[in-house]
């Protein structure tokens, strides 16, 4: 399996979990600083790898009156100063191939929506940019089904691919979680990463926006890690139930840290029972 470099953090075999984390969108410029903030503070004291996520855009909305972000210029914009001020590498994602080339200029991820996975010139677009390449596989596909995907992108050129697993369709308004898909996606040869709370979500669940059942994030994430994935992806906020976007599937900021040290001593023990060292 071929490594992958998010700025100066390592994601792949016999590297520690790396984690993608933030709110689901940028909901201000004030809030989204004090979410990197706080989550990088978190990170250090559990000596993991951390990259800031936030969406400048959420083009994908149950309803047309949903807040959607602040838009490609000031999104790039406010990551940026994220990036410069706190020393973080930073993602977001993209829904057009237009948005690639201004996108890459600021991020270190560029991250390719579950249901635009299949997007042939969305893909070769972030491959041109020549940051890592995050493809989030659609709830819609099995994970044997996600190598067209990355061949995409490394036809293209770039090499720096990594997968995420988000729960697949199971029935209205509900996702499951097959963890067969975990190694079946690592076995394609790229890291994989665990999208903990998206896979708690309920698509539309709440009629004009998408419910969530939180509670369920620490179990599965769980689960996931001690499968062996390289990283997990977790939407974080402090006042969840406030959000502005996926609040119920958010996880609430004072329960992060409980759960990061778990999650690195499963990553331990499984990385050494792996490599036969326990």
């Amino acid at each position: 399996m071929k490594e992958v470099y998010v700025g100066k953090i390592p994601c792949g075999p016999g590297h520690p979990l790396m984690l993608i984390a933030g709110p689901c969108v940028i909901e201000s410029e004030s809030h989204a600083r004090d979410m990197a903030a706080a989550l990088k503070e978190i990170a250090a004291r559990t000596k993991i790898g951390f990259v800031f996520k936030a969406s400048f855009d959420k083009a994908n909305r149950t309803s047309i009156k949903s807040f959607r972000g602040p838009g490609i210029k000031e999104g790039m914009r406010i990551l940026g100063k994220i990036k410069e001020d706190f020393s973080l590498p930073v993602l977001s994602d993209i829904h057009e191939a237009s948005q690639a080339s201004e996108a890459g200029e600021v991020l270190d991820v560029i991250q390719i929506p579950a249901f635009l996975c299949r997007q042939t010139d969305l893909l070769i677009a972030a491959a041109k940019t020549g940051r890592v390449v995050n493809i989030k596989k659609g709830q819609f596909l099995a994970g044997w089904d996600m190598n067209n995907a990355v061949d995409k992108v490394k036809e293209a050129g770039n090499e720096q691919v990594i997968l995420t697993e988000r729960g697949s369709s199971f029935g209205y308004n509900t996702l499951v979680v097959d963890m067969r898909s975990l190694p079946i996606m690592r076995s394609l040869g790229v890291p994989v990463i665990f999208d903990g709370t998206h896979s708690v979500q309920q698509p539309g669940g709440q009629g004009r926006c998408s419910g969530g059942q939180r509670e369920y994030v620490p179990v599965l994430t769980r689960a996931a890690v001690a499968a062996g994935v390289d990283g997990v992806f977790l939407e974080v906020h402090d006042r969840p139930n406030d959000g502005l976007s996926d609040g119920p599937n958010m996880l609430p900021l004072s329960e992060l840290e409980v759960l990061l040290k778990k999650l690195v001593q499963y990553h331990r023990l499984t990385q050494e029972i792996e490599t036969g060292q326990s």
